[in-house]
Formats: C-alpha cells, structure tokens, sequence
C-alpha cells in the first residue's frame, strides 16, 4: 500500500498536511475536554441547592418527629413541619434539574466542539488521502509489470496529460502505437510523477 508519494515535495505536504490533521483532532479534543470541564462548575449552585434542600428536609422531619411526642398538639404540629420537608425535596428537585441541565450542556457544547473538526476532516482530509493511496498504490503496482505495466501508464497520461506536456513528447500517440520505449518510458514516467511516484 502506497501511503505516501516518492517525491520528496509531494511526500513533505503530505506529511505536514497528516501532521496537521492530527494536531487539529488533538486541539479539538483538548478543547471539548476543556469547555467541558469549565461548564461543569456552573453545577455548584445545582449542587447547593441539592445540599441546602437535604439538610432542610433533614432538620423538618427531625422537628416533625420531635413534635410528634408533644401531647394534644402534636399530630397537628408534626404535619405542618411535614410541610416543610416538602419545600426541601422541591429544593432538591430543583438542584437536581439544574445539575441535569449543565451536565447536558457541557456534553453536547464538548461533542460539536469534537465533530465538528472530526467531521470537516472525514470529509475533505480523508477521502484525499484515500483516493491518492488507492491510485497511487495501483500506479505503483502497474510499474512493477514491467512492460505491461508500463505501456498501461503511458496510455493512460496520453488521456490525462495536459495537452502541453503531450506535445512536449516527439510524437506521443505514435510512438506509443508502435511501442517506441523512449516515448512509452517518458509518458508512463508523466503519469507517475501525477500519483508523486518515481519512474
């Protein structure tokens, strides 16, 4: 599998453009991870609200339950102070909401801050690479044919070459008809240098 071109320029903006793609995964990590975390400690006051609604409902349904000694006015006093343990719970539901809402949001601002490089590069980086690895890898294999090989490459830049470079050729179309190895070497060695291999 031919992973990355023989030529020397070629090669180098491919490894500095890997080189960047991987540093662009790395920073859009530490940024998830770091937005992440700073949205999280907006879960304090979530936290707070959890603490000061348990100990409220704690201290009313220990005063209820006290109350509920107290002869003749007792059972009326420990429901009211039962009561009171109900604004507790609301407290802790409350809290309760508020850390299900940060925690939520401090997910999804990570996952869009992580996608959203991830994805730009699984649809431009990525199918580049892939398609020069495939056609690369099978440009690399026809040279290793031999002559076979080689008048398939030289066929095929006689249909994508630049007109320029094809004229630049003594009689390309013809010499590659009548199996001229000079010519069949220089436009096979055109259509290398295009997957950034050697001849």
């Amino acid at each position: 599998m031919q992973l990355y071109a023989e030529r020397p320029i070629r090669r180098t903006a491919q490894l500095v453009s890997d080189l960047l793609a991987v540093l662009l995964v790395v920073l859009a990590v530490w940024l998830g991870t770091s937005v992440y975390d700073e949205v999280m400690k907006l879960r304090a006051p979530g936290d707070g609200l959890v603490d000061a609604g348990t100990g409220l409902r704690g201290t009313f349904d220990s005063a209820a339950n006290s109350a509920d000694k107290i002869p003749l006015v007792g059972d009326a006093l420990a429901r009211a102070l039962h009561s009171g343990s109900d604004v507790g719970t609301k407290l802790t539901d409350a809290g309760r909401w508020q850390i299900d809402a940060v925690e939520n949001l401090a997910w999804w601002l990570a996952a869009i801050i992580i996608a959203l490089p991830v994805l730009a590069l699984a649809l431009t980086w990525l199918p580049l690479r892939w398609n020069f690895t495939r056609r690369a890898t099978a440009a690399a294999h026809l040279r290793t044919l031999g002559d076979e090989g080689r008048d398939l490459l030289a066929l095929r830049a006689l249909a994508t070459q630049p007109l320029r470079r094809l004229a630049a050729v003594d009689q390309a179309a013809t010499g590659w008809r009548e199996r001229d190895r000079d010519v069949i070497d220089k436009l096979a060695g055109y259509e290398l240098a295009r997957h950034g291999l050697a001849p």
